[in-house]
């Protein structure tokens, strides 16, 4: 049987550009070699497009531009007439990757490719935009306030005193366009709010501050197009104050409990609402649904969508999905047939 030829884009601009090597290099690891002609191609901190032609084992984050020729994205488009690939893979995270440019430039190029959309990757990407759509079906999450850097720069202590205003401290402050926790702080005094709005504007013009929330950290990951299931859902206990980046991709010390601590019930509703939330932003393929739980009241909060999650050996998504019985490899053959099979029959 002929291999199905799977372009896997790597790297990219944004500020995950070493999780995105980490994550595509344990992808490319598990994928079947029987069953798929690897084409690995990634993108430079410049935005350049280079095949690799390194180890697929690591990728050095320092040295892997030193094992690359040229290549163009008109190979892209001229797929159908070449067949020099089958499907994309793009394995970036945050922005130009998780937020529907590289989807844009996929569909463009009449081309199957392993994830969401256009519109949901751009909405689950904004924290802003996607608590709004969140807020107007009342799906309940942490209350939030939304700062404009510049609004910010020209007065400072006017956007200080709101923010105390409205909530008690701790807070938390991120990126609006962001993920794997890059920019993200715990505030606990106005110098600690001053610190964290300085962070998160160095990732983006838009931030969020959102109230502290006394709970548990409860993923879930959902698979699939039109008829998605979600996984048994994990808890997350931090190592650090909250699930940071160094936590998810460093140390590994955090402590990962698959399935979750839930009884029956609860387990039931964060599934279902971990689908009804995948549907609501019209998410395809695959995406981790990120909850609290609070301690006080037994209320799941939801938290945001990660709509292409860290993919590495210790992250959440694929290890949800090997408790709940699909392995490593055969879930990304699940997903390099749901893209197929959306490009197919859309």
């Amino acid at each position: 049987m002929e291999k199905i030829k799977v372009l896997v884009i790597f790297g990219g601009k944004s500020g995950e550009h070493d999780v995105s090597l980490i994550s595509s290099a344990s992808i490319m690891k598990a994928m079947k070699k029987d069953k798929y002609e690897i084409v690995p191609v990634g993108i430079t901190r410049d935005g350049v497009w280079k095949k690799y032609n390194g180890s697929l084992e690591v990728i050095d984050p320092n040295k892997w531009e030193e094992e690359t020729e040229s290549y163009s994205i008109n190979n892209l488009f001229g797929y159908k007439a070449n067949k020099e690939i089958d499907v994309v893979f793009p394995v970036l995270h945050g922005p130009y990757g998780e937020d529907g440019t590289i989807q844009g430039l996929l569909e463009m190029a009449d081309i199957p490719y392993v994830g969401t959309g256009v519109l949901a990757s751009a909405v689950a990407m904004d924290k802003v935009i996607a608590k709004v759509m969140l807020k107007s079906v009342n799906i309940p999450q942490a209350e939030f306030a939304v700062v404009f850097r510049s609004e910010y720069k020209k007065n400072a202590n006017k956007v200080l005193d709101e923010i105390e205003a409205k909530f008690n401290y701790p807070v938390f402050v991120k990126p609006a366009n962001l993920g794997s926790s890059v920019g993200i702080s715990k505030a606990k005094d106005r110098a600690g709010l001053i610190n964290a709005l300085d962070e998160a504007g160095k990732f983006d013009r838009k931030i969020v501050v959102e109230e502290f929330i006394d709970g548990r950290e409860i993923e879930c990951a959902v698979l699939g197009n039109e008829e998605p299931k979600a996984s048994l859902p994990a808890e997350v206990v931090p190592s650090h104050e909250f699930y940071n980046y160094q936590d998810k991709y460093l140390d590994g010390k955090s402590e990962l409990i698959i399935p979750a601590r839930l009884d029956e019930a609860m387990m039931t509703k964060v599934r279902e609402l971990a689908i009804d939330v995948y549907k609501l932003y019209d998410c395809r393929g695959l995406s981790r649904v990120d909850f609290f739980l609070e301690r006080n009241t037994n209320k799941i909060l939801v938290n945001e969508v990660n709509t292409m999650p860290g993919f590495t050996s210790i992250s959440m998504y694929p290890k949800m999905w090997e408790a709940t019985g699909l392995a490593y490899s055969d879930l990304i053959d699940q997903l390099i047939d749901l893209a197929i099979d959306f490009y197919n029959t859309k």
